[in-house]
């Protein structure tokens, strides 16, 4: 086992714990830098480590992928954030727009196809996130919010914004059965105070405008779904959305089986790319116990005809609020991955560029980090355990806000064809187990 994440593990603490000062933790942080009309600006940087306690040859956390390189601190973040929100309290007409650029490894798989994800090599690389003007219009029902341009996915309970999220690790369900983000239009009709309709059509899933090497955008997709809130006295929300269209890029590039890489010539026209349509389906359920617990469980399914893959799962967190500083966290989940013959969804990228590669029809770079016979039906069950927690110290810079967050993961596989083996991968390229056991630590300061 190396000894550096360790050390950087223990200087982040150390860090963090300098920091703690006299602000009160349930005072709302003032804007760092005033703006006029309501606009506010803020940001956060992320950093953090992930220790693969079997210490594999190719460093790769599998199954993990925002942070899938183990044993090594990286800053997934550097984000910042322009905007001027809607209020939900105004019933009266609104205006708005939000501004949201990243820099960090978390670039490498959230690209905007054709957006920054050829301007460097690095795993350091920038994205833009969200770029789109809103409003808000009194005339229907309760109102409807619309949002036009650049925008992060609705779908789903995990984000991209680590400020968003209860622990570093994502799930499952979040990097290999949702979107990330769309360009289109999307309309959210507030039908009454209990239910609202969801709208929109877009380029597709991560997709920009442009045809040229980048994934099938000549038709709109569509997202649509519902919304239930205030259920059961204020204490249960549902959100259930769906994605639908043909994603499989216009054009591919042939590779060879054995090493992923290019095997030559041109790119190839995909003939059947308007007939091949990819299907995300998704709801959150979240349960306010009380004031110090809150259950959300999350169900997911995918179909993608392409690749003749079918996968989805359940994902149950627990949240206990044991104080304004302290938030304890579990999150238990079980992902299905069916193929009949080209390889399933969960993968790993074996370079900065890989899976922006593999969904743009370019050689991917993609691999699965065991001796997986990809022209063979399988059907894989994985699943993790996740604890963790969420410290946030008091700081003596009012503007200024942290969260430190240590957890442990368990993944394992229940089941499985063809001897599967992912994890803890050799000299050879071949995994060795079924399971691993992860420790990781990320460190947030925000303003």
């Amino acid at each position: 086992m190396r000894l550096r994440p360790f050390v950087s593990v223990a200087a982040a603490c150390v860090a963090a714990g300098t920091l703690a000062g006299t602000a009160r933790a349930d005072d709302a942080p003032p804007p760092l830098i005033p703006l006029p009309y309501g606009m506010t600006l803020n940001g956060h940087i992320e950093g953090g480590t992930t220790i693969n306690t079997d210490d594999p040859d190719n460093n790769i956390v599998f199954g993990q992928t925002f942070n899938d390189r183990g044993n090594t601190f990286r800053v997934n973040q550097a984000m910042l954030t322009l905007q001027k929100a809607l209020d939900p309290k105004d019933a009266g007409y609104q205006w708005g727009f939000k501004l949201q650029g990243m820099y960090g490894t978390d670039s490498r798989v959230t690209h905007f196809f054709g957006e920054f994800d050829r301007s460097t090599n690095s795993p350091y690389q920038w994205d833009i996130i969200e770029a789109n003007v809103q409003a808000h219009l009194p005339y229907w029902f309760n109102g409807t919010d619309v949002k036009v341009g650049q925008y992060a996915t609705p779908i789903g309970y995990e984000v991209i914004d680590a400020t968003g999220n209860p622990f570093y690790s994502h799930s499952y369900i979040f990097f290999y059965g949702l979107p990330f983000k769309h360009t289109g239009a999307l309309t959210t009709t507030h039908v009454n105070d209990v239910l609202d309709l969801w709208l929109g059509l877009d380029t597709g899933v991560n997709d920009s405008i442009g045809q040229k090497g980048m994934a099938n955008n000549q038709f709109p997709k569509a997202l649509f779904g519902f919304g239930l809130n205030g259920l059961m006295d204020g204490k249960l929300t549902i959100l259930a959305l769906a994605h639908i269209g043909p994603e499989t890029s216009r054009f591919f590039e042939a590779t060879n089986p054995v090493t992923n890489q290019p095997a030559g010539g041109p790119l190839a026209v995909n003939v059947g790319a308007n007939s091949k349509v990819v299907q995300f389906y998704d709801a959150v359920v979240t349960y306010k116990i009380n004031d110090a617990w809150t259950s959300t469980t999350e169900f997911n399914y995918v179909k993608n005809d392409f690749l003749a893959v079918s996968a989805g799962g359940v994902a149950t967190y627990l949240s206990y609020a044991y104080n304004d500083q302290w938030t304890f966290t579990g999150r238990a989940e079980a992902f299905s991955d069916q193929s009949t013959g080209l390889g399933g969804l969960v993968t790993i990228a074996t370079n900065s560029t890989g899976y922006v590669n593999g969904a743009r029809g370019l050689a991917p770079s993609l691999g699965y980090g065991a001796n997986i016979n990809t022209g063979a039906a399988y059907n894989v069950l994985y699943s993790e355990i996740t604890l963790g927690a969420t410290y946030k110290p008091t700081l003596p810079w009012s503007q200024i806000n942290a969260a430190i967050r240590p957890e442990i993961r368990y993944d394992t596989i229940i089941g499985g064809s063809r001897g599967l083996k992912p994890f803890d991968v050799n000299a050879a390229g071949v995994g060795t187990k079924t399971s691993q056991v992860t420790l990781a630590v990320d460190f947030i300061l925000g303003f």
